[in-house]
């Protein structure tokens, strides 16, 4: 009997992992959170208990100890409990704390890991976290923090990083955000993309910068990006702000490098995909 705390992906079902993947489809008892998209839910088999356990505004203060006693009870009495959560289980999914709830009860726990959006909906926005010349790091907090701790987060240490800023869970308090980090001495020009909707059919980007972050109306779930990086979008041709480094990911667009042509089917200096192989590439996907 084993709890698998298991990571959905920030949203589109195609980045689950395939080891999520197995698990939902032989999933006794699927626990699972507010944002997963259905089609991952679809993944379980008709015989599956399934259980919403997503938190929603005025969701009671206890409600992440009940959580906890479903998934004690269930995996008491079940071989393979799912507790399917959006992202990564262990960045700020409070899986750790439901790992460290069953071990105490004696039930065997496993993580399976998923792509969190802290870097899908940067990436998702053609916004690489770290780029030469702009950010050599990058950090992951929350704009909710919990009340009740004695570790507040430094935000004035946040400002004179120099590295980009991903926060998540701070819709609600982007006027805060932005006017503390200009009271630490962060430029209001800094750059800021918020991404809302990751990697679904509802994403939607939006840019501004840290003086213009509270005059945009943020909702969740978005992702807010800050610093230098926030204003690219190397993955889209034309954009402002996209650098000339632009071709790297544009075969065949003047400066891009020779040994890119490697990597792409039909570009001059490319070498020939076998016919067989094609066929195979084009059923998966992989060529359109």
């Amino acid at each position: 009997m084993t709890v698998y705390l298991v990571g959905a992906g920030p949203g589109d079902p195609d980045l689950l992992t395939i080891k999520a993947a197995k698990l939902l489809q032989r999933a006794d008892v699927v626990v699972y959170d507010r944002l997963i998209e259905p089609a991952v839910l679809e993944l379980a088999p008709p015989w599956a208990e399934m259980i919403d356990v997503g938190k929603r505004p005025g969701t009671p203060a206890n409600a992440q100890t009940r959580i906890n006693d479903v998934l004690i009870d269930r995996g008491r009495r079940f071989d393979c409990v799912v507790r399917l959560k959006g992202g990564d289980p262990f960045v700020f999914g409070r899986g750790g704390e439901e790992a460290l709830e069953l071990r105490a009860a004696g039930i065997n726990v496993e993580e399976v890991p998923g792509i969190t959006s802290a870097i899908a909906a940067p990436a998702a926005a053609g916004i690489p976290v770290t780029m030469r010349g702009l950010s050599s790091g990058f950090t992951v907090i929350t704009g909710h923090q919990d009340p009740n701790t004695e570790r507040w987060l430094d935000w004035d240490a946040l400002a004179r990083t120099g590295t980009t800023l991903v926060i998540l869970m701070g819709a609600s308090r982007t006027a805060w955000i932005a006017q503390r980090l200009m009271a630490a001495g962060m430029s209001a020009d800094t750059p800021v993309a918020v991404v809302y909707s990751a990697t679904t059919e509802h994403e939607n980007v939006t840019r501004t910068t840290l003086a213009g972050l509270p005059e945009i109306d943020v909702t969740n779930p978005s992702t807010l990006v800050i610093g230098a990086v926030a204003a690219q979008s190397v993955l889209v041709p034309g954009v402002a702000g996209a650098p000339e480094a632009l071709a790297l990911h544009s075969p065949g667009v003047a400066g891009a490098p020779e040994a890119l042509a490697l990597l792409s089917p039909g570009v001059a200096g490319a070498p020939e995909t076998p016919a067989g192989n094609q066929q195979e590439l084009t059923q998966k996907g992989a060529l359109r």
